[in-house]
């Protein structure tokens, strides 16, 4: 009797721990099925996204294409409140752009022509010299340290391997701590980041977005004030914070036309200084952001609102990146430069009240 009950326990132990196992396994291999399909639904939901953002990437350059085309026969013109007509190429000033093929719901599409931004491969000697010497603080600008700036970037860009008079070849850079190289001894940079790899610059635009200020692409030599960045706008000589701002509420409105509009804004003591930096051309190089956007919730507006008047609606800072070139509208574009992560330009709206326009 009494080896039948231990017999009797000891089935009941190994059923015990038989049910134990197979509830460990099952629960593993459960989890391992909700992983997978978990892994599945997210590739699946990452696809469509890329699919979409794609989408909406070729919506957008088609969009670059027809800007080559004759409007259609009787097709209505953009006009401004004063009834003035808009110039449809300046749209591409990094407002959010509605193409005429529509995109998937939650995209944001903004395009940049780089007639908005500084070519450093078209800069003369001095004009980044009257550039770096705004920048470091105009009249309080040291003049050493400008020659200094001047001679690094002379050498950098010059034809040869001579070193001029406080300037930099390839014995200064070779003998850096971070690793040598040598400069590139011809004025056709290959990109705007190549601007931190002279010796001084990337102090001088440490806190500079360079892909936003800076293009190396084309053939201008001078900015157009209805496409020009922030960024761009504030390194050139002439225009204060407060100039800017109305210039962007300005080109809101309506498209800047000449100088005397600009001059009611600017006044005239920076209206010379300004004048040599801008023109009226466009380009056909173009820098690309598609991304999701994100949608604030009124509290948020509110809180936001109440903290700074004039704050960014679009708080994203990164997005997808092409920088492409135009070439008509019956060949595909030339895709120069890619980033998955591209840093945006400042998108906000003009920061200035409507009783403080200078127009």
């Amino acid at each position: 009797m009494r080896n039948f009950a231990s017999q009797r326990g000891a089935v009941i132990i190994i059923v015990l721990w038989t049910a134990v196992l197979l509830t460990v396994l099952v629960t593993a291999m459960a989890s391992r099925v909700r992983l997978s399909a978990s892994a599945a639904v997210n590739h699946r939901d990452a696809s469509l996204a890329w699919a979409e953002l794609m989408g909406a990437v070729s919506h957008a350059e088609m969009e670059l294409m027809l800007e080559r085309m004759e409007l259609p026969v009787g097709e209505p013109l953009e006009l401004a409140e004063n009834g003035e007509i808009l110039t449809p190429s300046y749209r591409f000033n990094g407002r959010e752009l509605q193409p005429q093929y529509p995109i998937a719901e939650g995209l944001a599409v903004r395009v940049y022509d780089h007639a908005g931004k500084i070519n450093l491969n078209r800069i003369n000697r001095q004009d980044m010299q009257t550039l770096i010497t705004h920048w470091l603080g105009g009249l309080d600008a040291d003049p050493e340290e400008v020659q200094e700036l001047l001679a690094a970037w002379t050498d950098w860009t010059d034809l040869n391997e001579l070193e001029g008079v406080n300037g930099a070849e390839a014995d200064y850079y070779e003998e850096l701590e971070e690793g040598g190289y040598t400069p590139r001894n011809n004025p056709e940079l290959d990109s705007v980041e190549e601007l931190r790899l002279i010796r001084g610059f990337d102090e001088l635009l440490e806190d500079v977005n360079l892909e936003a200020a800076f293009t190396v692409y084309g053939n201008g030599r001078r900015l157009n004030l209805n496409l020009a960045t922030r960024e761009a706008m504030r390194l050139i000589p002439g225009l204060s914070e407060e100039s800017i701002e109305n210039l962007i509420a300005f080109r809101e409105r309506e498209d800047i036309s000449n100088m005397a509009e600009i001059g009611e804004i600017v006044p005239f003591e920076d209206l010379q200084e300004l004048a040599p930096w801008v023109g009226t051309n466009t380009s056909n190089i173009y820098t690309l952001f598609v991304y999701p956007r994100v949608q604030l919730d009124q509290d948020t507006l509110t809180r936001l609102a109440e903290e700074d008047e004039f704050f960014n609606p679009d708080p994203v800072t990164r997005g997808y990146m092409e920088i492409l070139e135009i070439r008509g509208y019956t060949n595909p574009p030339i895709v120069h430069h890619v980033d998955p992560y591209g840093v945006l330009p400042d998108t906000a709206p003009a920061r200035v009240a409507e009783e403080d326009l200078l127009f």
